[in-house]
């Protein structure tokens, strides 16, 4: 294999996993919908669909096991869809498991790209296909891939003794399969994976001549004699990936001469060729079919109708049937009329790009900023005659990056709805494991956040729901007796607030014990015994490393390990995170972050020789200082009539020198806390492209990063959440009126 060829068949691999990842994340979320009664055609459908996709997707590959591992799943899912089988709680578990071994599949493909494909996926799926047998034998008569090999079965589908014993495929391919990546040939080959080809016959009547021919383009059709045991429901999902573009035409072992005589009707080409081939095929003789054609040619001109099999079907009704299909969200039948329209193929809207390239344009895009910012500061120093113009150009310049770098901060958007979907399984899982009913409930799926900040706060988010799982709902019975429903409820809300977005995570469970809290930090040292603290002092006490007030160590909690860890975490996307929580009635854990961690519009503020930069999605709004009041010890200004809390910058960060005559306040607003920041000077608005801190400033609670001006000078970026967090300390408290 030559390299070029190697690494196309390494990127085809890659995307496969990727799909197949992404197949099993909607099918385990369509399983845990079935389990909530939310049992509809669709959804069993939409469980059916991915499982073939990767059973289609992995015989490409020559992963037979996978194959045959997911050809397992499809006999119990379409004997779910027939409903011959119910679909309970063991068979949605038991689904859940084989998505799991497919995912470790996955993984194994990932990990060993080079390996022999062929046994991944045998280990550890005996057991599961063992499983799966039992619900849908191999030697039932009734289910997806059911087999019909015995004789009285083929003589009631047969309806007589007319025809042979093989199946007859009549293929006809779209002009544009192999345009949408699929290979004819392919299927045939796979045809062979469930059966025998008796004999095959290609059709090229359709084929121009070399000069007129479309290299792109599918002229080739097929009529096939297929000896197979499986069902006609099996060789059909065959050819699933291109049933809509294309002229599938099956009928079973024993079919009714009149039967074949419809299917050359019913080719609007080379008719008089098919009937040739159909005998060249063995699905039926010559006399058999002269005299068949003779019969029919008799009973049209009697009847004036055109008959399928014996019966006759009016145009009007087959439309009918084929719009009600459509309005189901059906699939339509082998051979039925394309939704597609008649203007042609719709092009791909999307195209799958490599998340290294795209942090790499980010990065470009940064480093253009600065150098924009720098060129626009040298335009303004510069005092020549034509300062004008360049500073007309400068500016222009600056606006086609604001508008590129936008522009590609959104391409790295991704919804936070991939992410909460993937907490139902964890929700299922753990909810069993404790004996407790439990469900899920999200809203704001929709809501976008940079990728690199949705793959970060996963784990985060997953130990807050285990956590409300675990700590917060209590068992079935105390909620009862407590006048709850049995089911308890976790929800997980997203939604954009002050320029970043807020993601929170509540229960309706029993609420943090306050008293559990204090007793078990009196004990640990971490207050004093005489203390007094607030709810919320209180409260943030459970984010101190190796707290822990759980009774007994379990899997789940007990050990001290975990939400000091999502602080952190957290914390290190810049971001901040809070607990609310009333008896009796639940605990409410919020988490702010940013929507990106690369560039941000910035107010860029001065004090003394130092410059910072303060986001701009939690400024409200710049005044002058015209001096402070005072109450119960604490200065604030009064803003309009308002109590407004301030710090000054020179304290907070020991800036010294003189303090000038004239200052600023940037009055700012994090969540529901609103303060003013005391500067020197104000500069004004600038594009930050964010540069992380080192380890040495990794304690530095103010400052969430730093970033690079056009002069070259180093300027800090403020987190004001941390710094409106000293207000609230139990140092420098909120004035009663505020």
């Amino acid at each position: 294999m030559t390299s070029s060829l190697k690494d196309e068949m390494a990127a085809a691999m890659t995307a496969f996993i990727n799909e197949s990842r992404e197949l099993l994340e909607a099918m385990e979320g369509a399983l845990l919908e079935v389990e909530q009664g939310n049992e509809q055609a669709q959804t069993i459908n939409a469980i059916f669909r991915a499982a073939h996709t990767i059973k289609g997707s992995a015989g490409l590959f020559g992963l037979d096991a996978i194959v045959a591992f997911t050809h397992g799943c499809e006999n119990v899912l379409d004997a779910v869809r027939a409903g011959e089988l119910q679909m309970d709680d063991s068979l949605v578990v038991l689904l859940l498991s084989c998505c799991d071994h497919l995912n470790a599949c996955m993984d194994e493909l990932e990990k060993h790209p080079d390996a022999d494909p062929e046994p991944i996926g045998a280990k550890g799926g005996a057991p599961l296909l063992a499983q799966l047998e039992r619900y849908v034998p191999r030697t039932g008569q009734s289910g997806f891939g059911a087999l019909t090999a015995n004789s009285e079965a083929l003589e009631r589908i047969g309806g007589g003794g007319d025809g042979n014993a093989f199946w007859h495929l009549s293929l006809r391919f779209g002009a544009n399969v192999l345009r949408d990546g699929m290979d004819p040939i392919a299927f045939i080959h796979y045809l062979s994976d469930i059966g025998r080809i008796a004999h095959i016959q290609t059709l090229t009547h359709t084929l121009p001549g070399a000069m007129e021919m479309d290299p792109e383009q599918c002229y080739l059709g097929f009529e096939i004699a297929f000896d197979c045991e499986e069902s006609k429901a099996t060789i059909e999902s065959v050819f699933d990936f291109v049933r809509e573009d294309s002229e599938i035409r099956i009928l079973p072992p024993h079919s009714k001469i009149s039967e074949f005589v419809a299917l050359i009707h019913a080719q609007t080409h080379a008719s008089h060729r098919l009937g040739d081939i159909l005998v060249a095929c063995g699905s039926v003789t010559q006399r058999e079919l002269s005299a068949a054609l003779a019969a029919q040619a008799v009973r049209d001109q009697l009847l004036g109708e055109v008959l399928v099999g014996e019966e006759m079907v009016q145009p009007q009704l087959v439309e009918a049937a084929l719009e009600r299909q459509r309005q189901l969200g059906g699939q339509h039948p082998p051979g039925g009329e394309s939704t597609r329209s008649e203007g042609g193929r719709q092009e791909t809207r999307t195209i799958r790009v490599d998340a290294d390239r795209l942090d790499a344009l980010v990065d470009l895009v940064g480093e253009l900023t600065i150098a924009a910012a720098g060129a626009n500061l040298l335009a303004r120093a510069l005092g020549t005659a034509h300062a004008g113009e360049l500073l007309e150009t400068t500016t222009l310049v600056a606006s086609l990056v604001q508008a590129v770098r936008d522009n590609t901060l959104q391409l790295r958007m991704v919804r936070i709805g991939t992410t909460i979907a993937r907490f139902q399984r964890a929700v299922h899982d753990v909810a069993r494991e404790l004996g407790k009913d439990i469900v899920l409930e999200t809203s704001g799926e929709d809501t976008e956040l940079d990728k690199t900040v949705v793959e970060k706060i996963s784990d985060p988010l997953l130990h807050l729901v285990r956590n409300a799982i675990d700590h917060g709902i209590e068992p079935g019975e105390l909620r009862v007796a407590a006048g709850k429903p049995a089911r308890g409820v976790v929800r997980l809300d997203s939604r954009y607030d002050s320029g970043g977005i807020l993601i929170q995570v509540s229960d309706d469970g029993g609420g943090l014990s306050r008293e559990r809290i204090l007793a078990k930090a009196v004990e640990r040292g971490l207050i004093a015994p005489d203390a007094n603290p607030t709810d919320a002092e209180v409260y943030e006490l459970v984010f101190e490393p190796g707290f822990s007030t759980a009774e007994q160590i379990t899997n789940l909690s007990g050990r001290g390990v975990g939400m000091d860890v999502v602080r952190r975490n957290i914390s290190a996307l810049r971001g901040t995170v809070s607990i609310d929580s009333q008896p009796g009635r639940g605990t409410q854990v919020s988490v702010r972050l940013p929507l990106t961690l690369s560039i941000i519009d910035g107010f860029l503020v001065r004090v003394g020789d130092g410059a910072f930069v303060v986001p701009m999605d939690v400024i409200e709004e710049c005044v002058n200082f015209v001096g402070a009041a005072s109450q119960g010890g604490h200065a604030y200004l009064d803003l309009r009539g308002e109590v407004l809390p301030f710090l000054r910058l020179r304290e907070v960060f020991g800036v010294a020198g003189e303090t000038p005559r004239r200052e600023s306040v940037v009055v700012v607003r994090s969540g529901a806390q609103r303060a003013g920041l005391v500067v020197d000077s104000l500069i004004g608005e600038f594009q930050t492209v964010i540069k992380p801190l080192g380890p040495v400033f990794s304690k530095l609670r103010a400052v969430s990063g730093s970033t690079l001006l056009g002069s070259g000078e180093v300027a800090l970026i403020l987190d004001v959440a941390a710094l409106l967090e000293r207000l609230t300390s139990h140092h420098q408290r909120l004035p009663a009126a505020y």
